[in-house]
């Protein structure tokens, strides 16, 4: 048995295949071709280059810390970003369950290296260099920070007690996140922002 193949049928068909394939696809209105979006897997290039653009606005920012980092890589080594696996222990497990959201994005050699001296730029400063001393208030050691060139936002610096003064900055263009503890001793780390987003550390899981 033959079966009579329709011209208009065999275009419709074919129109309706070209459509599903195009599915997924966006094109922004009025653009040609080359405004086609794509995932970001698809164009590596585009982060990487954005990322290299605001370190060297950072390097110039900073550029003790730049000759300090210089050759250190932008990049995790191969197979450092996969995930640890959960304990096998039930009521361990449960707390790292319950406490992933204090997770931390990891930090890149470069990314380690630029946070580590601008801690140590800051701890400097802490330590009274200029004759001052110690910061007393949150007023001056948001005034002390800002002098240092670092953007100090709401909420940035707290604390009620000179002991108990607390700083989270994200350094400028780069990163890191540093946080600061006045207390004794004075504390000052680098670090990885957290997995829901920003320097400061979430104040409940889910």
């Amino acid at each position: 048995m033959k079966f009579r193949t329709d011209p208009a049928r065999t275009v419709l068909l074919t129109a309706g295949l070209l459509a599903l394939t195009a599915c997924g696809t966006t094109v922004a209105p009025g653009a040609g071709p080359a405004a086609v979006s794509a995932t970001p897997s698809a164009t590596p290039g585009t982060d990487g280059a954005a990322r290299a653009a605001a370190v060297e606005r950072h390097d110039r920012l900073f550029p003790e810390v730049a000759a300090r980092c210089a050759g250190k890589a932008e990049t995790l080594p191969t197979g450092a970003s996969t995930p640890a696996e959960l304990p096998t222990d039930q009521a361990a497990r449960k707390y790292a369950e319950n406490h992933g959201y204090k997770t931390q994005a990891r930090l890149t050699p470069a990314a380690q290296c630029r946070g580590d001296a601008h801690a140590a730029r800051i701890k400097a400063a802490l330590d009274g260099t200029d004759g001052k001393g110690m910061p007393r208030t949150t007023e001056e050691l948001r005034a002390l920070l800002t002098g240092l060139g670092y953007l100090v936002e709401s909420g940035d610096v707290f604390g009620s007690q000179p002991q108990y003064l607390t700083f989270v900055l994200s350094i400028p263009e780069s990163g890191p996140c540093v946080t600061g503890y006045l207390g004794a001793p004075v504390k000052i780390e680098a670090h990885g922002v957290y997995m829901e987003g920003g320097c400061h550390e979430p104040r409940g899981g889910h």
